[in-house]
């Protein structure tokens, strides 16, 4: 278990009766634990196949600017349905508790993304968000997540479990 890991504050019931909020605000306020989970999702990836991070409104783009600035690479946020100015391309889902509409700005030049998230659940918003970048013409060559709740999903991504950090 990574030292971390102890810093992800559960939080009952949040944001409805019977869901379990894993808390990352904790690891966040500590910079050691912030930046060694920065490290550590670089060592899960080729960084060579990566031109940008596609952060996941909003705490992706937490994680993903993160990763862009500390290996040089460039960020795209993927946002909420009218939070993009035009062009955009969008794609609505189902969550766990509700439904959503995300956007993207699409590339004028073929870019390899890795999409980056605090959380998997159910894998409804990871799984619409690859499905965006790559109708928006990004070639996604990885997803991260820091958590990964496996007893509620079984996604994977080019056949390979989903690369997290933390698992429950």
């Amino acid at each position: 278990m990574k030292s971390y890991q102890k810093l992800i504050r559960d939080v009952a019931d949040f944001p409805i009766p019977g869901v379990m909020f894993r808390d990352v605000t904790p690891l966040l306020q500590d910079a050691a634990a912030f930046k060694q989970v920065t490290e550590d999702f670089g060592k899960l990836i080729n960084l060579d196949d990566v031109d940008v991070f596609v952060g996941i409104e909003s705490r992706g783009f937490i994680f993903g600017t993160a990763l862009a600035a500390h290996f040089n690479k460039g960020f795209l946020p993927l946002r909420k349905a009218g939070k993009l100015p035009p062009p955009t391309i969008k794609e609505s889902y189902k969550l766990e508790y509700g439904e959503a509409t995300l956007e993207i700005a699409p590339t004028q030049k073929p870019l390899r993304a890795v999409v980056v998230d605090d959380v998997l659940a159910t894998g409804g918003t990871l799984k619409a968000s690859i499905s965006l970048c790559e109708k928006a013409g990004y070639k996604v060559s990885d997803v991260l997540v820091l958590i990964n709740l496996t007893f509620l999903n079984e996604m994977k991504f080019k056949n390979e479990p989903i690369k997290s950090l933390i698992q429950y």
